[in-house]
């Protein structure tokens, strides 16, 4: 019988009715396997390797470990909300903690966190199995959490059963998002409007061909020597596991449910095929969550047209030093990672820029990509998932998420360092990770994977050591104007007309059990440059051009494999130095960070190219040699990159933080918003006072994570400074004075965003969060459109949203996502209000907004705008969707788990803080 997966004849009935678009709310992309096979109970426990925690590692993934049901499943969760065991068990002590982190000890830690010590004690072993009867490998699971325990005596039967592990968690999603990364979702899925944009989004940029793919796992091979060869063996026996399991779920009819409800199976005969994985499903697999998670830069289009905005409004001096005060690529007041005074100079603003190909006012134009749709493929809402997903994919990077305190040992209360850290990767079911333990010949490490890419762990913990990442958004893309001739599908390259190379993918589908979208098809068209895609057709100075964009990741997306595969290998990480060593064999652009009994680290991983010199990398450049990246090849896409010494890295600071903020003085991030106020701060502000006064402890770090994950960033940080212009003079208006005396009681109470008490689904201080949501747009649109203009200010707005509250349908998740407050203009708004207010300012914005730099005409604005946001009622701020009724505000708040598959689960207060959490604190050391 197998394990969570029990073959009772309900799973063998057609299902009655349709499952209204379960695969429907599929927005962002899952890369793992999800089911399980059939496991026999031991009583023999898994032996733990060297762990030198000593019971103080933990770690959090919601909803749970397992992402696999069968159709009965699914049919009993769909009608009665009953959970297969293990998918929601890690749900609510991760959701308690909101209200529960003010009473925690350190022996309360694991209420709220798994133990992540290395095995499994023989009373908690629930079962253990010998996959598909290899004597190699064990796979035991432990009774609280079900987590993967893989224990291997060869390396390819380490590999084996992590591929086993894998595709029992999450088999479905890995195959959903293998077809993501190839653009074939809506063909295998279903054609509704958000696999629709999901698709589209992650095609634009990477549309690869099978060849492509195979390339790439060619040149990382060829490049890594041993560590190469290595890597490809793994890989080959981690899919070897993954299809030993389809094979045997297949024949046990214990398979995802999902595959019957979409039409892949039948139900009664088992007739249909779930097809075998290959190598290249990994790389397209990673190409997603790279795209997701560590490619930053773009946006130089968007740029460039709100650079003409402030150009046309000012004249070309005033109107650019307007545009770079906006910028902020290196705001003197920005909280840092790196705080201890290095410089690390990176796409700095040169002083006479060269080769820049700005277009002609108006004559930019998006790369159509979808052609020749029909029947649903045409539809409106199918138009609107277009548009949204070409905004998403063609936009600066604005996906950066996951935060990371870490505190070094001088100032713990044990003398050992202490660090609390999490990627924030969405809330999904399943989830986008998995948790296992790995442990085998030059493997050992126990945290989370991408599944379809946990051949190694990605985010955890070795034997003495632990590490995390965060997004760190520094500008590897760049965006060049070719010159076209001929025709629009040729363009110079070197002096030569050269034609463009066309991608197609073609998709259709029809109506199914689990999305019920009428038929439809259509076609993605890609036009391809040596310069990489184009994403633009416009004209600089009358002469036709298309924007491409080329990413130094492009092509590359296997080559981090070997980074991991590092991180995972007690032989080679034995201290800081070879941890910054493993991170710099990664491409993608994150953030790292590292914690043992006696040290802590970071750096800041990411091609970086040599760009050539004078190019500014916020602008289109000429498609020309003489602004390429330093010994750029085209064919391979490899150049010349800026030294390890020259990214941001640090070895025993005091402490780190990281939300996603800049990383240190003088290295420029693409995304906007790096100024005087940035969610960083929350975090900044609560650990430096910790540090300060030394003795931090894990319950203590935990705390300043907890509490900074409830606060409300503009009323903490920004709405004291706009009382301060409103009590300037006395409040004699009744309604503006009302919510005056609100909001101020809201902020000397916290400024949180928190249930009255755990459970309550009802807001302390409901009423003021209330006014703070209606007034925030209003006040930023009449502080600085007025003096803008709106052209420029929407074009600003383009770049940088104005808001991203909780209840916001924001970021690469939408609503309901968690992760809040780091797009918006608080800096703005906290520059110029400090600037009316005569106080002083480092970095100021070029001129004063807020009533044209008159206090009583700025104290007049905000009156004016916050009576309107007081008289505005909760049903039209929080105006309700599918989930949540008109007016309901912690509703409107709260954290849903998308449904990937089958599998609902209830909605949780909301929480500003990573989605998979470790909490570590070293005894000793190797």
């Amino acid at each position: 019988m197998p394990w969570r997966t029990s073959r009772s004849a309900p799973d063998r009935l057609r299902t009655p009715g349709r499952l209204a678009g379960f695969l429907k709310t599929a927005s962002i992309c899952v890369l793992i396997a999800g089911l399980l096979s059939p496991l026999t109970q031991a009583t023999a426990a898994a032996a733990a390797p060297n762990d030198y925690c000593g019971g103080q590692c933990s770690d959090i993934l919601p909803p749970g470990e397992n992402g696999n049901a069968t159709l009965a499943q699914i049919l009993l969760n769909q009608a009665f909300g009953t959970q297969p065991d293990h998918a929601e068990d890690q749900l609510g002590p991760y959701a308690n903690l909101a209200k529960g982190y003010s009473s925690l000890t350190d022996s309360k830690i694991n209420t709220f966190f798994n133990d992540a010590s290395f095995g499994v004690s023989s009373d908690q072993v629930a079962s253990t199995e010998k996959p598909a009867g290899r004597s190699d490998v064990t796979i035991v699971r432990d009774k609280k959490a079900g987590v993967p325990h893989i224990t291997g005596t060869t390396r390819y039967g380490t590999e084996f059963g992590a591929g086993y592990a894998a595709a029992e968690d999450r088999l479905w999603l890995m195959d959903v998002f293998r077809h993501v990364g190839r653009g074939q979702l809506t063909s295998f899925a279903g054609g509704a409007a958000s696999n629709q944009g999901l698709e589209q989004e992650f095609y634009r940029n990477a549309p690869y061909s099978e060849a492509d793919l195979q390339a790439q796992i060619d040149n990382a091979v060829a490049k890594n020597g041993a560590r190469g060869q290595q890597a490809l063996a793994d890989a080959n026996a981690y899919l070897a596991g993954i299809n030993a399991y389809i094979d045997a779920s297949d024949s046990g009819r214990y398979f995802p449910g999902e595959y019957v409800l979409t039409g892949h199976k039948d139900s009664v005969t088992n007739a249909g095929t779930i097809d075998h994985f290959k190598i290249t499903d990994l790389v397209a697999l990673g190409s997603v969550i790279g795209s997701l998670f560590g490619a930053g830069g773009g946006g130089e289009v968007n740029n460039a047209i709100s650079l003409i905005a402030a150009q046309s409004k000012y004249g070309v001096e005033e109107g650019t030093k307007v545009w770079e005060s906006f910028r902020e690529r290196n705001d003197p007041e920005a909280v840092l990672t790196v705080h201890n005074g290095e410089s690390f100079p990176y796409a700095s603003k040169p002083d006479t820029a060269v080769g820049e190909a700005l277009p002609d006012s108006g004559s930019v134009a998006i790369e159509p990509l979808v052609y020749d749709a029909t029947g649903t493929g045409a539809s409106q809402s199918a138009t609107a998932a277009s548009k949204t997903a070409t905004a998403t994919a063609l936009s600066s990077a604005r996906r950066g998420m996951s935060n990371a305190l870490v505190v070094s040992g001088k100032y713990t209360a044990s003398g050992h360092p202490i660090a609390v850290f999490g990627p924030q990767t969405g809330y999904f079911a399943p989830q986008l990770l998995m948790l296992q333990e790995i442990q085998g010949p030059g493997i050992s490490a126990r945290g989370a994977s991408f599944a379809g890419l946990s051949m190694y762990v990605e985010l955890g913990r070795g034997q003495d050591y632990s590490w995390s990442a965060t997004t760190s958004g520094q500008d590897i893309i760049d965006t060049y104007a070719v010159e076209l001739c001929q025709d629009d599908n040729h363009y110079l390259y070197h002096g030569t007309c050269t034609a463009m190379d066309k991608v197609e993918q073609t998709n259709s589908w029809k109506p199914t059990t689990a999305d019920g979208t009428a038929a439809g098809s259509y076609t993605m068209r890609v036009w391809k440059t040596k310069y990489g895609p184009v994403e633009y057709r416009a004209t600089v100075g009358g002469k036709k051009v298309a924007y491409t964009t080329l990413r130094s990741s492009y092509m590359h997306e296997a080559d981090s494999i070997i980074g991991f595969q590092m991180l995972n290998d007690p032989d080679y990480v034995k201290g800081p130095a070879d941890f910054q060593s493993a991170a710099q064999h990664i491409n993608y652009t994150f953030n790292w960070f590292y914690a043992d009994s006696q040290h802590t680290a970071y750096y800041n991983s990411g091609n970086n190219p040599v760009r050539a010199s004078g190019v500014d990398a916020e602008f289109p450049v000429w498609g020309q040699a003489a602004y390429e990246w330093k010994n750029w090849d085209p064919t391979t896409n490899t150049a010349d990159y800026t030294a390890a010494s020259a990214h941001p890295n640090s070895v025993d600071q005091d402490y780190y933080i990281s939300w996603n903020n800049k990383q240190a003085k003088d290295y420029t991030t693409a995304p906007w918003g790096d100024g005087s106020v940035h969610r960083g701060n929350l975090l900044e502000d609560r650990v430096k006072k910790l540090v300060a006064a030394g003795g931090v402890t894990r319950t203590k770090l935990v705390q300043a994570m907890a509490d900074a994950a409830l606060e409300d960033l503009r009323a903490e940080d920004v709405l004291p400074k706009l009382l301060k212009v409103i009590n300037s003079s006395t409040v004699t208006d009744s309604t503006a004075a009302a919510a005056v005396s609100k909001l101020q009681a809201w902020v000397t109470a916290g400024a949180k965003r928190t249930e009255t008490s755990a459970g309550s689904k009802k807001y302390a201080d409901a009423d003021a969060i209330r006014i703070l949501d209606a007034w925030w747009p209003l006040l930023v649109k009449a502080e600085f459109q007025p003096g803008l203009g709106s052209d420029l200010y929407t074009a600003f707005s383009n770049n940088l949203p104005v808001d991203e509250s909780p209840s916001a349908a924001h970021g690469p998740t939408g609503s309901h996502a968690g992760s809040s407050f780091q797009y918006g203009w608080w800096s703005y708004v906290d520059k110029d209000i400090r600037s009316v207010l005569g106080e002083s300012v480092q970095g100021p914005l070029a001129e004063k907004y807020c009533g044209g730099g008159s206090l009583s005409s700025c104290r007049d604005t905000l009156i004016s705008t916050l009576k309107t946001a007081a008289g505005t009622s909760a049903s039209t701020v929080y105006p309700g969707d599918s989930l949540c009724s008109a007016g309901d505000q912690w509703c409107a708040d709260s954290i849903v788990q998308r449904t990937l598959g089958g599998i609902k689960h209830y909605n949780i207060s909301w929480q500003n803080r990573p989605t998979f959490q470790q909490v570590v604190e070293y005894t000793s050391h190797r």
